[in-house]
């Protein structure tokens, strides 16, 4: 407990730097003096610095959406506006937008773009697992990786956006939500289309056989969470 008591106190002092200097070692050490740390015990919170901080921010975001989600009356909301809430509540979470446009250009950097695509994706299955969908085949990995494009794109469209109250925002995540509600109606005749579901049966069939991890500790994302 007094490790992740440290550990958020070390992200609180970051982030007035992060403004200045992005999430860089500079930024890392300045929060260090700032609490009057010892960098060694630093160093063994946050082995890499201020990317180990950058990452505990956004399980930060993903945490507080998941807690504001589950406080949210959502038993009379379809589907798509129950996904629409999750990634809207997902982006109001985050108290700093600088502090995400800096994240987004240290996640974009080659080194560290793998640990920006498992964070994604680790948000878009904490959407999922809020809204308890219970999938186990292939539509667990495609609806993550659907979710996960959405998400981006909202996330950087948001960045950009001077709106009163992000209006414009809201009305893109509803632009996106709206593209993927059409390809999920295709994917349905597709169903009911018997004659095409049956020349396709043979590639379907094999397709199924990529099955998605059956423990919680298998699961893309799980091993590290933003």
């Amino acid at each position: 407990m007094k490790v992740k008591q440290h550990l958020s106190e070390l992200l609180a002092a970051i982030l007035p730097h992060v403004v200045f200097d992005g999430w860089s070692q500079t930024s890392f050490d300045c929060a260090v003096a700032d609490l009057d740390m010892d960098p060694a015990f630093a160093a063994m919170l946050a082995p890499r610095g201020a990317l180990d901080l950058a990452v505990a921010y956004h399980r930060k975001g993903d945490a507080a959406m998941c807690a504001a989600y589950q406080s949210s009356s959502t038993v009379s909301l379809k589907i798509r506006e129950k996904i629409t809430l999750a990634v809207r509540l997902r982006l109001e979470a985050i108290a700093d937008k600088e502090a995400v446009r800096r994240a987004t250009s240290l996640f974009a950097l080659p080194q560290h773009a793998g640990e920006g695509a498992k964070l994604i994706w680790g948000t878009a299955d904490h959407i999922w697992d809020v809204l308890l969908d219970s999938s186990r085949d292939v539509n667990w990995y495609s609806k993550r990786a659907t979710l996960s494009a959405v998400y981006g794109a909202t996330v950087l469209f948001w960045l950009g956006d001077e709106s009163p109250g992000h209006v414009a925002t809201w009305a893109f995540l509803d632009r996106r939500i709206e593209n993927v509600m059409q390809i999920e109606i295709a994917k349905a005749k597709l169903r009911d289309n018997k004659p095409l579901t049956a020349a396709l049966a043979g590639p379907l069939w094999l397709l199924g056989k990529i099955k998605a991890p059956q423990t919680r500790d298998d699961l893309p994302g799980r091993a590290s969470k933003f």
